[in-house]
């Protein structure tokens, strides 16, 4: 339906052989002028059949032209400038205004030796003071990711502009996360509270992860960011769900067993939250069993922990293993059509969020052809030399028959005294001279094809 539409709405300027030069009107399809234009119906859908209208006469090269006009330099730019931004970023992190403890330990395993400044000491020293212009770039920042995600949630709703992964929908919910955070950690700041490594830490994992995003601008990397997507938030949530009952159930077993023993010489198990994490440790066999061979260790631990390494590890981890797998057997096979969807997605994304000034319009006015105020693509079609020969040998058949048919008409008129008697005859003699011909000419072209 799409491609008849277009074929409708086209205006040929010229053909010379194989070459000819087609106008395409783009004026519902480009995104350039539209609150909701035909572009971003596409990239915004479910349908996977919807995808492949991306591959299609003039989409593909519209869609082309400005990416490779304004859309991938634009966008290279961006990514540099958030590396660069989260570069100042992360030295504000670990030059922070920290002091030497000086009040004593309450515990052994109390390993704290600094301390938070409060706000009348952070900003001191010149160093300090080339934090604070460090800072004030983070927090304008973040200002600034707030201001230009906000409205386009309330423009597109919520649950597609975050549920879409084409449209980056996971990346959305980082960097406004991360935007967050970062806001956190300077109220907590200037309020001299204590604790401002949890917001600050969330913030340096969540705005590192979101330079991910900017993979989606090349082609070896952009479907990569497809399977992260995928599998975190489909494979990876529901097996959250089977680990955390056998985290849960085993961290309990092994909490109990160690509850009676001296926590120095087997500390993993000495409280319940070290038990979770290290159970978890364990899950993912990231360390070997705990064991101190220089104590007796209680019986019940050799007997649950070879049940844990049985279901997590043989069993569970595989089954993660196998999950993923299909998820990018799955991915792989339509990662060309993706791509091009995150392309369109982020052209679409990267015109409305910049001046008009610095994207102008694509296309060619009608006013220049006497076509109206429409815009118009102009695509050079070249058509294959094998089907163009077939399309001549076609009109030359046809020019013979009408020729036959000309000829049959003359000696008609020629004959016209004598029309009662030879009419029949020779209208069917010119009738069968052209059959013949025609017969004939279809025949050749039948043995060329």
């Amino acid at each position: 339906m799409f491609q008849y539409l277009m074929q409708k709405r086209k205006q040929n300027l010229w053909s010379f052989g194989p070459l000819s030069t087609v106008l395409y009107d783009i004026t519902e399809i480009d995104s350039w002028a539209e609150d909701q234009s035909f572009l971003e119906l596409i990239v915004s859908t479910k349908k996977r059949e919807a995808r492949q209208i991306l591959d299609l006469t003039p989409v593909k090269e519209l869609v082309s032209l400005k990416w490779n006009m304004y859309g991938r330099p634009y966008f290279c730019f961006l990514a540099l400038f958030y590396i660069l931004y989260m570069v100042c970023f992360t030295m504000c992190c670990v030059y922070r205004p920290l002091k030497p403890r000086t009040g004593n330990r309450t515990s052994s395993r109390d390993n704290t030796v600094y301390v938070q400044k409060m706000l009348q000491e952070s900003y001191v020293a010149y160093e300090d003071e080339l934090r604070l212009v460090g800072e004030l770039i983070t927090v304008i920042g973040a200002v600034v990711i707030l201001v230009l995600e906000i409205p386009d949630i309330l423009r597109v709703g919520a649950a597609k502009y975050f549920g879409q992964t084409i449209l980056g929908g996971p990346f959305h919910i980082i960097v406004i996360t991360y935007a967050c955070m970062i806001l956190v950690t300077m109220v907590m700041r200037l309020t001299s509270t204590t604790g401002e490594v949890v917001p600050m830490s969330f913030a340096l994992v969540l705005g590192w992860c979101n330079v991910m995003y900017f993979a989606r601008g090349f082609q070896m990397l952009g479907p990569f960011t497809i399977m992260i997507q995928k599998m975190i938030f489909g494979d990876l949530m529901r097996f959250c769900w089977l680990m955390a009952v056998v985290i849960l159930g085993f961290a309990s077993a092994f909490y109990i067993i160690f509850q009676t023993e001296n926590p120095e010489n087997l500390g993993q198990f000495y409280n319940y939250p070290m038990s979770l994490f290290t159970t978890f440790e364990l899950f993912l066999t990231i360390i070997d069993g705990p064991a101190n061979y220089d104590v007796d260790l209680p019986f019940m631990y050799s007997v649950v922990y070879f049940a844990f390494a049985i279901i997590a590890t043989l069993l569970m981890l595989n089954l993660l293993i196998a999950m993923m797998g299909d998820t990018h057997w799955r991915v792989a096979h339509e990662q060309d059509e993706l791509w091009r969807a995150q392309v369109v997605a982020t052209t679409v994304m990267l015109e409305r969020k910049l001046p008009r000034c610095l994207w102008p319009r694509s296309g060619i006015c009608g006013r220049e052809f006497g076509l109206g105020d429409r815009w118009y693509l102009r695509i050079e079609d070249r058509v294959d030399p094998n089907k163009h020969k077939m399309m001549r040998y076609t009109e030359a058949f046809k020019a013979q028959d009408r020729d036959n048919y000309e000829k049959g008409s003359e000696k008609l008129e020629s004959n016209r005294d004598t029309l009662c008697k030879k009419d029949l005859p020779a209208l069917s003699l010119s009738r069968n001279t052209s059959r013949t011909s025609s017969h004939r000419g279809w025949e050749i072209l039948r043995r060329n094809t």
